[in-house]
């Protein structure tokens, strides 16, 4: 478990690349073999990676959180960016595909990776994992893509052509702080998140994934009147403290994994921020 501090908006401005890109780019969210996670002590988020690479992996129990098992004070969502793959929490296993969502409460002991069965569609499964606080326990609830709150947002014209879809949020899986979905950009559209915003109530996190191998996407993140950018690789993740902006273009299509938690689950509360208003 890696762990990174909290940051202000103060310390921004004399951030260069490398330590922007130290402080809140994930590189190395998966590792075959492994499970691998960054402790972010913005909203106290877990965030990272499992990767069966054809064997049962299972999630381990760090130092770090001085807990007897992982979900003991926590709860996580879990969205498989890879081939097939299954979840096994407390015995009960849930297959998921390409794009499915698994929200697991506190109290669930033992949690455990693994590709999908041979014969069974692709393996390679690749799980995000998203892991807040949580104060009660919550049912396990699995839906899979296309399941959830399905929104279509954006314009053609304006290069922001969306489907969001929402899994874990206060009209669908219930959670104490977690708020997780998926949103994919249309063929032709590059911009996400616009008008760009922040919420100064909740962390928000972004998984970047089936980005070309010859793309990046251009993440816009900071104050409104002192922004600064990352470049994003395939299936590399972006903290975004609550004070920060979340805006992002690509040189091509792209879909992402947000995920939030912080003081409270309504989708809406965030601050608008016009482009013409941005530095």
């Amino acid at each position: 478990m890696e762990q990174r501090y909290a940051t202000s908006p103060d310390q921004l401005p004399h951030f260069d690349t490398a330590e922007l890109r130290e402080r809140f780019l994930i590189e190395d969210v998966f590792v075959p073999g492994e499970v691998k996670v960054v402790y972010t002590h913005h909203d106290r988020i877990i965030l990272g990676g499992a990767v069966p690479a054809g064997r049962e992996l299972p999630l381990p129990t760090f130092d770090e959180l001085r807990a007897e098992y992982f979900l003991a004070n926590r709860e996580v969502g879990i969205v498989n960016v890879g081939g097939t793959g299954t979840v096994t929490a407390d015995g009960e296993e849930f297959t998921m595909p390409h794009g499915a969502c698994l929200y697991v409460g506190r109290g669930t002991r033992d949690i455990a990776f693994a590709d999908a069965p041979e014969g069974e569609e692709a393996a390679g499964a690749q799980f995000y994992l998203f892991s807040a606080p949580a104060h009660t326990t919550y049912p396990t609830q699995l839906v899979l893509r296309g399941e959830g709150t399905v929104l279509e947002l954006g314009d053609q014209l304006t290069s922001n052509r969306r489907t969001l879809n929402q899994y874990i949020h206060e009209k669908g899986v219930e959670s104490c702080q977690i708020v997780m979905g998926v949103t994919e950009l249309h063929p032709g559209s590059m911009w996400n998140t616009m008008p760009a915003h922040t919420h100064d109530r909740r962390t928000e996190c972004y998984l970047y994934f089936d980005v070309p191998q010859d793309a990046r996407v251009l993440h816009l993140m900071g104050e409104p009147d002192e922004t600064r950018h990352l470049m994003v690789a395939d299936r590399q993740a972006v903290i975004s403290p609550s004070w920060s902006l979340h805006s992002g273009v690509g040189t091509a299509a792209y879909s992402f994994v947000w995920a939030m938690a912080g003081e409270n689950q309504s989708f809406t509360d965030m601050d608008a921020v016009p482009v013409t208003s941005l530095r």
